[in-house]
Order: C-alpha cells, then sequence, then structure tokens
C-alpha cells in the first residue's frame, strides 16, 4: 500500500481518532499532519511492519502526549457558559454529553487514550496495549481507573464487588 492510498483510506478515522484524544477539532487536525508528515519520511519501513495502522495510531496518540509535555502548551481556551440548560431543555442532552466529554479529557492521558481506542475505535485490548506500547493487563486497568474516575465524577454510584 502506497502512502497515499493509506491517506486516503483511513486519513479520516486518524482525524477522528486525534479529535477524540485532543477534544479540539483544530488541534486534531494539526496532530494528523504533524504525524502523517512524519510518517511520510519512513513509509517504507512503516509499511513493511505487520500492521502499519497500529503504528500510525501509536505516533498519533505519543504525539498527542509530547505535545502536552511542550511548556507552551500548558493554556487551554474554553468558552465559559453563564448557565447550563436545565433537564427537559433541547440542549439537554448536548450539555450532559458536553459535560461528559469535559470530564474525559480531565483524564490521564493513557486512560483517555485507552477509553477512546476501545469505545470510539472499538479496538480490543490486544490492540490497544500494540498502539500504547504496554499489556493488555495494563489496559484493562486503565480502563477500570478511568471508568471508575469518571462515575464517581458523574454521580454514578459505583459497586464494590461485595454482596450483602
Amino acid at each position: 500500500m502506497t502512502f497515499e492510498e493509506y491517506v486516503s483510506s483511513r486519513g479520516p478515522a486518524l482525524v477522528r481518532l486525534a479529535r477524540l484524544l485532543t477534544g479540539d477539532e483544530h488541534r486534531a487536525e494539526d496532530l494528523t499532519q504533524d504525524v502523517l508528515a512524519r510518517a511520510y519520511v519512513h513509509w517504507r519501513r512503516i509499511a513493511r511492519a505487520d500492521h502499519p495502522d497500529v503504528y500510525v495510531r501509536r505516533m498519533l496518540v505519543n504525539a498527542n502526549t509530547s505535545w502536552w509535555r511542550r511548556r507552551s502548551s500548558h493554556e487551554l481556551a474554553t468558552a465559559e457558559f453563564a448557565e447550563l440548560p436545565h433537564r427537559g431543555d433541547l440542549g439537554g442532552e448536548a450539555a450532559e454529553r458536553d459535560e461528559l466529554w469535559r470530564m474525559i479529557l480531565a483524564l490521564p492521558d493513557r486512560q483517555r487514550a485507552v477509553l477512546v481506542l476501545r469505545y470510539y475505535e472499538d479496538l480490543d485490548d490486544g490492540t490497544i496495549a500494540q498502539i500504547l506500547d504496554c499489556s493488555p493487563v495494563t489496559v484493562r486497568t486503565h480502563a477500570m481507573r478511568a471508568l471508575t474516575q469518571l462515575r464517581g465524577r458523574y454521580g454514578v454510584p459505583t459497586t464494590n464487588g461485595s454482596r450483602p
């Protein structure tokens, strides 16, 4: 597969993954473009790999993590709403979804990446482990911790596994 064929077939999915990782459409496009530019230089080696898509996704996840480490990236402009719509409003569901995304974006990078790769990219633990360069057990641990944290922030009661 040539680089051009890869980008035309997988480009939109990579931008979607980057958008879910970053929470910002414009930064996601920039991140994807940077990653694809770096992948182009090494495309022959990447294409020879067993799973070039896993390799490029790993590059995308790592590039997102590196972006947050840069000193200039610590500020994030957000719009503040004077009042949120009440339940039953037409925008109530959208506000709830937006609130959930804000909580997801507040998760640590690895936990957010696991949730995005598992629930939005629909990847199995083994593939996620390859992308994040860790074990499948670590993937499951990150997912469990992220979901526990989201449930706590969202006010969903958690089960502790003990029976009465």
